[in-house]
């Protein structure tokens, strides 16, 4: 029911989107492999035969270029933050619906974050706000490419690997290998990452005088 739920509302959603579905863990896996492009994975936490996170630990491990958003029955910070550490972009509670549910879906959609406010300060879902994960140390920059930097000042300002690979004439897969490769030289795992990243670069040492 949840996933038909979740289904039905992307395709609610103006954009390019064919939503895929899966009824287990395994032919999840057989969609990926099935399917290169995939842009994006929404994942439940609780899956059949499989322990909490282990299933996302696994997605992580081998599709490390896929972005993947949370969706959880369970509403408590202690889960939103284990997720938050294990790379997710977004972290969806089944209870949300209508306007929220839509919000929420449209952020990571188009390559933002999204985690409810609410429960990180302590609370239960109530009108979640879209809130950035704890900030890292980001670590000093590296020589790009100029597709990489242009690939990186469009993550940047939020847009999605379609819409990036649209604007600059790639495939979107072209584009995922392009931020790969950036997150490799930039030592950075994560989209939400990559973004901060470009909007405040940390400065480069000053010379001892």
């Amino acid at each position: 029911m949840i996933r038909a739920s979740l289904k039905h509302a992307i395709e609610k959603l103006q954009g390019s989107f064919e939503p895929l579905d899966a009824a287990s863990f395994q032919e999840a896996l057989d969609l990926l492999r099935e399917n290169p492009d995939i842009e994006l994975m929404f994942i439940d936490l609780v899956m059949p035969g499989l322990s909490e996170f282990e299933g996302l630990r696994t997605l992580r491990a081998n599709y490390s270029d896929i972005p993947i958003a949370v969706i959880s029955v369970h509403e408590d910070r202690e889960h939103v933050l284990q997720a938050i550490s294990e790379g997710v972009i977004g972290y969806i509670p089944k209870s949300a619906e209508g306007a929220e549910l839509l919000r929420a879906l449209t952020l990571v959609l188009n390559g933002d974050v999204y985690f409810p406010r609410d429960i990180l300060q302590g609370g239960r879902l109530r009108g979640a706000l879209p809130v950035e994960p704890p900030e890292q140390i980001k670590p000093r920059p590296t020589a790009l490419t100029a597709r990489e930097d242009q690939v990186l000042e469009l993550v940047g300002r939020g847009r999605s690997n379609v819409d990036i690979a649209e604007e600059l004439g790639l495939s979107p897969n072209t584009v995922r290998v392009h931020l790969r490769n950036v997150g490799l030289k930039l030592k950075l795992k994560e989209r939400s990452e990559l973004a901060a990243y470009k909007a405040a670069p940390p400065a480069a040492p000053r010379s001892a005088t």
